[in-house]
């Protein structure tokens, strides 16, 4: 996990649907991202303990994941329930997915260690609605002083979270959260307040696809 904040960014909510599963990376350390069928999300080390499979690649069914490789099966809290090739076997304690604490705030997946305190993101609203993830080779603190160097037009940076920029503009508030892929690729997830207008999203995406395109460009013209 990152040092500078306790709570990191990992998916847009929308993008991680219930029954659904996904792999993403913090500080070059591999994880899933999946939501249970009753819509919670969870978020573990991306390895089946049995032959290090990446849980990614599974399958969600109610509240368990599942491995593609051999269908081990684990609840909520990574405990391995089910072994198909012994289904009469009472499973091991010891055979668990090491799991992290995962919270939902402003349109985002959060993660942190077990045991965080979830109100250190209370100064973010509850909702928002999704504009796009961008995947920039950039670091964390280079793709966020991009944000800041380039805002939306009519938008400008507020105070707020640490490893985040807010821009405040035409009645709406966008909040960009950085996640640190691996010291020099970043995802930027940004979010804007629920129940803007079509026009101001749409605003917002050609923005979003703009900047990404124009560090793009500098990345290649810098090689």
């Amino acid at each position: 996990m990152t040092d500078t904040t306790l709570w990191v960014p990992v998916a847009l909510s929308t993008s991680i649907e219930p029954g659904t599963s996904a792999g993403t990376k913090i500080d070059g350390a591999e994880y899933v991202v999946w939501r249970d069928d009753g819509g919670k999300a969870h978020v573990w080390e991306d390895r089946c303990p049995h032959r290090g499979m990446r849980l990614s690649f599974g399958f969600v069914r109610g509240d368990q994941i599942a491995c593609l490789y051999h269908g081990w099966r684990y609840d909520t809290g990574g405990q391995c329930r089910y072994i198909p090739a012994h289904p009469d076997l009472e499973v091991p304690q010891t055979i668990k997915v090491p799991t992290f604490a995962a919270t939902e705030r402003a349109g985002i997946i959060w993660t942190a260690p077990e045991g965080a305190d979830a109100a250190d993101l209370s100064a973010l609203s509850e909702t928002a609605e999704a504009i796009r993830s961008l995947y920039l080779d950039l670091s964390a603190n280079a793709s966020l002083l991009a944000v800041t160097a380039a805002p939306p037009e009519g938008y400008r940076p507020v105070p707020g979270v640490p490893d985040t920029v807010t821009l405040q503009g035409n009645g709406t508030t966008v909040l960009i959260a950085a996640q640190p892929r691996d010291a020099s690729r970043t995802a930027l997830h940004i979010t804007v307040t629920a129940n803007t207008s079509a026009a101001i999203r749409r605003d917002l995406i050609l923005w979003a696809t703009d900047l990404r395109n124009r560090l793009e460009s500098q990345t290649t013209e810098a090689a």
